[in-house]
């Protein structure tokens, strides 16, 4: 029951902190629909000389801006969260709870991926409001594929989070993943290589899914279970450098400064 009451009790500062501060919610929401409205201008653009963005017309690059802006969301949320309890001095006592630091941290990011769907379901009647294209959202399957797409970023976030525990500030090093994930999800998903990379062949099957209509049962399996172990590869890849360099911050003493 204290594991429940632990997520709930993160679950319910997300929703706080959301409502505590509308003004940056909404400057959120409204930076990343201006951002979309730019490249919406440019795939018009693009359409016009015969050149389709990021998949087959407008309801591919609907469904690679969403993942986008969610491996956005993924990847940062747990390595901000570490910075500003190092800045703030408390990132000690999150070690020194009961449930443990990985139950918190886990905790975390599941409760992050839950807001940010509320983000997404807004993010995604905008897009649609201003592309007039109607994207399907069968929730048995855009579900399972949206985690499975995000979960190698996740497991970026863990690095990322290891990463800042002994370092400390990495903003810089975020902007260079941005960029990052954005040639992920426009890279074409039909060669091997390219379905062992994150964010690639997930955009493809969730456009698929959106755009098409198809199920997890009308998928191809082999590019399921493709999905499933590159999910699982990065995530667990990501854990394990975490704890790497997490053994760095304590052997450092890092834990209880900045």
């Amino acid at each position: 029951m204290r594991y429940l009451w632990t997520f709930r009790a993160i679950v319910v500062r997300f929703l706080i902190e959301l409502k505590r501060y509308p003004l940056n919610t909404l400057s959120s929401l409204a930076t990343l629909y201006i951002v979309f409205l730019i490249l919406f201008t440019g795939a018009r653009y693009a359409q016009g000389l015969g050149v389709n963005l990021f998949g087959e017309g407008l309801e591919g690059l609907v469904v690679g801006y969403l993942v986008w802006t969610f491996a956005i969301i993924a990847y940062s949320d747990l390595s901000w969260e570490l910075m500003r309890e190092a800045q703030q001095g408390t990132l000690e006592q999150l070690y020194m709870s009961p449930q443990g630091f990985r139950f918190v941290s886990a905790s975390w990011i599941v409760a992050s991926f839950l807001v940010s769907l509320v983000w997404i379901a807004a993010l995604l009647g905008l897009m649609m409001l201003t592309t007039g294209r109607v994207l399907r959202f069968p929730v048995g399957t855009v579900l399972p594929l949206l985690l499975l797409t995000v979960a190698p970023v996740y497991g970026i976030g863990f690095a990322m989070a290891g990463l800042a525990l002994v370092y400390k500030r990495i903003q810089a090093f975020f902007q260079i993943l941005q960029f990052v994930f954005v040639a992920l999800v426009a890279l074409p998903a039909d060669a091997p290589w390219g379905k062992a990379l994150p964010l690639a062949l997930g955009t493809r099957l969730l456009g698929r899914a959106m755009a098409d209509g198809e199920t997890l049962a009308t998928l191809p399996p082999l590019d399921l279970l493709a999905l499933a172990g590159t999910a699982a590869f990065y995530l667990l890849v990501g854990v394990a450098v975490f704890r790497v360099f997490e053994g760095i911050a304590k052997d450092r003493g890092l834990l209880a400064h900045y």
